[in-house]
This record gives C-alpha cells, sequence and structure tokens, in this order.
C-alpha cells in the first residue's frame, strides 16, 4: 500500500536525522584519534567538494554578487562558530546529551526573531522557550557533580546556530542556498586548515580513517537530500516534529558505541525540550505566520559543516 504524502514527509525527515546523528557519531569517533582542526579541515575539504559540484552542476555560481553580501559571510561565521563549539562538546560529552541541547534550537530562534527581527511572539510560546530551556540546564545540570564544563560548548554552539539561522532568514532569494552552503563549507573547511597546527600538528590518517571521514561527508550530504525532499512532501506542521528521531538515533548510537547509558535527568530534560519544540511549532502554525521561526531550523539543525 503507497504510503501517504504526510508519511513520505515524514520517513524522508527520520532517514535525514538518522544520516546527520550517524555523522555526528563518526566525527565524536575520530575526535579520539586526530585534533579538531584536523577533523573540521578534512571533513570540509570532503564536504566542500560534494556540494560545491552539485552547486556548478545547478548553476548556483552564475551571477549576483553574492560575495558582497553582509548576510552571506555572517552566515558563514555563525556557522564556522558553531561547527567548533559542536565538535569541541562532541569529542566530550555523550552523543545524546549533545542531541538534547541542540533539540532547543528552534525555540532559541524563535526567541531570537522576536528580540532582534521583531516577530511577534505570543506569551503561550514565550511560557513554551522558558520551559524548554528549563529542560536544557536539567539536561546539562549546571552547579550538580553531573555538569560538564564542555556543555558550556554546546550552550554556544545554540548560540552560533541561532546568528546563522537568522542571517540565513536575512538573506535577499537571489542567493542560491547551494551557494551558500559551499561558501560555509569552503570557510569552515579552511578554518580547520589553519587550526590544525596550533590543535597539536597533523596526525598521519590511515584508509579507514579517511574512508570515516569521507563516509561522513556524503551522510551529510545526504542528510540535507532526505530534508529538501521531506518538506516538500505533506505538511510542515506534520513532517517537522519527526526532527526529534534525531534524539533517538542518538541514544542508541551513544549505548552502541561509545557504552553512554542516559540518566533520567538527561531524559527528563530532553522530554521538556521536545515537547516546548513541538508545542512552539504548533502555536506557529496556528497562528498562520508565513515563515515561523521554528520551522526555518528544520534544514539546518547541527552546523552546516559538522
Amino acid at each position: 500500500m503507497a504510503l501517504s504524502s504526510n508519511m513520505r514527509g515524514a520517513l524522508f525527515m527520520t532517514l535525514a536525522m538518522s544520516a546527520f546523528t550517524i555523522n555526528d557519531a563518526i566525527a565524536k569517533h575520530v575526535a579520539d584519534v586526530m585534533n579538531i582542526g584536523q577533523l573540521i579541515f578534512v571533513r570540509g575539504a570532503f564536504a566542500t567538494v560534494m556540494i560545491g559540484t552539485l552547486a556548478w552542476a545547478s548553476g548556483a555560481f552564475r551571477g549576483g554578487a553574492w560575495y558582497s553580501h553582509p548576510m552571506v559571510w555572517l552566515r558563514a561565521a555563525g556557522d564556522l562558530a558553531a561547527s567548533v563549539t559542536f565538535l569541541l562538546a562532541l569529542s566530550r560529552m555523550p552523543l545524546a546529551n549533545v542531541s538534547a541541547v541542540l533539540q532547543s534550537l528552534p525555540l532559541a530562534v524563535t526567541m531570537g526573531a522576536a528580540l532582534f527581527l521583531g516577530e511577534p511572539v505570543g506569551w503561550r510560546r514565550w511560557i513554551a522557550i522558558v520551559v524548554g530551556f528549563a529542560g536544557v540546564m536539567i539536561v546539562v545540570r549546571p552547579g550538580f557533580e553531573g555538569f560538564d564544563a564542555y556543555a558550556i560548548y554546546a550552550l554556544l554552539c545554540v548560540l552560533f546556530c541561532v546568528v546563522r539561522d537568522l542571517a540565513t532568514r536575512r538573506l535577499p532569494p537571489h542567493i542560491p542556498s547551494l551557494l551558500v552552503a559551499t561558501v560555509t563549507a569552503g570557510c569552515i573547511g579552511a578554518f580547520g586548515g589553519l587550526m590544525t597546527v596550533p590543535l597539536g600538528g597533523w596526525t598521519p590518517m590511515d584508509w579507514r580513517t579517511t574512508g570515516e571521514l569521507a563516509i561522513a561527508a556524503v551522510l551529510l550530504i545526504t542528510g540535507y537530500q532526505f530534508i529538501i525532499k521531506a518538506m516538500r512532501e505533506g505538511d510542515i506542521s506534520f513532517v517537522a516534529p519527526f526532527r526529534y528521531t534525531a534524539l533517538v538515533w542518538a541514544i542508541t548510537l551513544g549505548m552502541v558505541m561509545f557504552g553512554d547509558i542516559p540518566d533520567l535527568a538527561m531524559i527528563l530534560g530532553s522530554a521538556l525540550v521536545i515537547a516546548s519544540g513541538i508545542y512552539t511549532l504548533y502555536r506557529e502554525r496556528k497562528r498562520g505566520a508565513t515563515r515561523p521561526a521554528a520551522e526555518t531550523t528544520v534544514v539546518a539543525m547541527t552546523p552546516d559543516g559538522n
């Protein structure tokens, strides 16, 4: 029996989240054998070539003075900072905990759109935002024994992702998305190359490690393709909540690959974040907004270059 449009969209979203999360798990694994700069450089190089090839084939580089638009570079800077802080957090925190913190991104973007872009946010959504960030605090547990200082990097990653997403919202429509993604990936890869020596120097890579990073880049591109297919199928209000399946993948991969067992605080905090995010999305759709803030993070929940 053929799946409905909504169910196909949900399936594509789930596959996209699995691709992104497996990509993150590979990065966490590889971070044990090389410094963050080299990791960012090698994977960024693979991603730049792959995305750049797609952009070139689609004609994204033809015409338009995109290089002079400040939002292109602000977005790239935000994503660069997000990628670095994300990988720093991922290298020392359980995969599921980092994923749980990143689930607050739609809430953070909604708040940022209200504070800096003047988008109206009612009291119900403000309550949802407060509850969601309370869930984040439960996950990172500041001031308690379970707190890991690297959780600060995860929180900073959310902040920089907000900068990226708000800059994306200000990009003019004539600048192709693939072009912006190529520029961002190139900037991130170049920064990684510059930081490789200061962070400890180049670590010789065997074919297995090189292959893992190539696979990670392929998974990143695959995730983007499934995201695009997901957003073209069914209703966004039905499809978008399936992005939270990323947390299920993160918990599963964390247990299987790294032996990380989520505790009660992590599960409770994650539940609050997810419930708040889904409610915020529901309220924005009910308002009938043309482009709800919470939906702008569907395409890139984590840094593009990670």
